[in-house]
């Protein structure tokens, strides 16, 4: 590893995500079941989509950015929620769109890799992904303690290139680690910042240190909020993000949701609550639809106590955990609250 390019470079250990697989074909009898051979014609999943059954993700109006609305188009990934730009490499792309987010508040917004028409032997992977620091299960509340418990907990083939130190993307604070596979050959390096509450990460990985060093320089292309940092970053013009503001004094009227269908999976919910002190905007990471409906009408019956910046009311995102908790794996200081 050359120490001038560790120099610039912050890391961050995370899995790469991969999907799709292929089903051979099985030789088939008459005699129907398992084994039949119909020759009724079978739904295909579509190229690029995963089908995942279960609770999803959704929103109570499709105006309001989300994380998950990010996307590449025209070879340049936008996302409006976090207020991120960036032009991909040439001869790059997004071959798949990742999965809906976790009940921890995981979030892929783009994974990029090398298209059919780059030249030359070098493969790698540009991997954008953001945690919701309100209902994360590590046991941190920003970017740069992220960082620190992912360097801290590397597994025991993996080994630290470099720790965490304070680097910049497009003139952005981010910190910055990186690691490796001595037996895959294969080397991370994750740069981490901090958005509206989550902890954005872009996590490059690849066996050619000369590709991560032409990539690394390229992400000066990225254009992000002026107010992204490691420890806070509000995004720009958009609610002040406070954790635990739907408890306590600053509730004055609610009504609790009632599920009848499903009742036993954990429901992380983000709120917009306007400058009046009424919910404007719902965000559910992972819900089913009849829990969705039920916690949005009750919502309708919630009023806040206006947040006031500069003696001036302004609007506030927060964040709620319905139905069961999630289950961390250590102590943790700083999970949402479970109604």
């Amino acid at each position: 590893m050359h120490h001038r390019l560790l120099s610039l470079l912050i890391g961050l250990a995370l899995p790469l995500l991969a999907w799709g697989q292929s089903a051979k074909s099985q030789i088939a009898s008459q005699n129907g079941g398992d084994f039949s051979n119909s020759t009724q014609p079978l739904t295909k999943v579509p190229t690029g989509v995963i089908l995942v059954k279960g609770a999803w993700s959704s929103a109570s109006d499709s105006v309001t950015p989300v994380p998950e609305d990010g996307n590449v188009t025209n070879n340049v990934f936008r996302d409006p929620y976090f207020g991120m730009t960036y032009a991909l490499p040439k001869d790059w792309t997004e071959k798949y769109k990742g999965p809906p987010p976790s009940e921890s508040g995981r979030y892929v917004l783009a994974q990029i890799s090398p298209g059919d028409t780059l030249k030359g032997p070098d493969r790698g992977s540009i991997l954008i992904t953001a945690d919701d620091m309100f209902f994360t299960t590590l046991p941190a509340t920003n970017a740069l303690q992220v960082v620190n418990y992912s360097k801290d907990n590397l597994q025991a083939d993996y080994k630290l290139e470099l720790t965490p130190t304070p680097a910049k993307i497009g003139g952005r604070p981010f910190t910055f680690f990186a690691y490796w596979s001595p037996v895959a050959e294969l080397h991370w390096y994750v740069l981490a910042t901090e958005l509206r509450c989550h902890t954005v990460e872009v996590v490059l990985s690849s066996r050619d240190t000369k590709l991560l060093s032409s990539l690394m320089l390229d992400l000066n292309k990225m254009e992000l909020p002026a107010e992204a940092g490691p420890t806070a970053g509000t995004g720009g013009d958009v609610p002040v993000c406070i954790k635990d503001y739907a408890q306590g004094e600053n509730v004055i009227a609610r009504a609790d949701p009632v599920f009848t269908e499903h009742r036993f999976n954990a429901v992380p919910v983000r709120i917009i609550i306007d400058k009046e002190g009424r919910v404007k905007h719902v965000h559910f990471l992972s819900a089913f639809p009849d829990q969705a409906k039920a916690i949005t009408d009750a919502f309708k019956q919630w009023k806040f106590k206006p947040y006031l910046r500069d003696r001036k009311p302004v609007e506030v995102e927060t964040g709620i955990m319905f139905g069961r908790p999630l289950h961390p794996a250590t102590s943790l200081a700083g999970n949402a609250p479970t109604e």
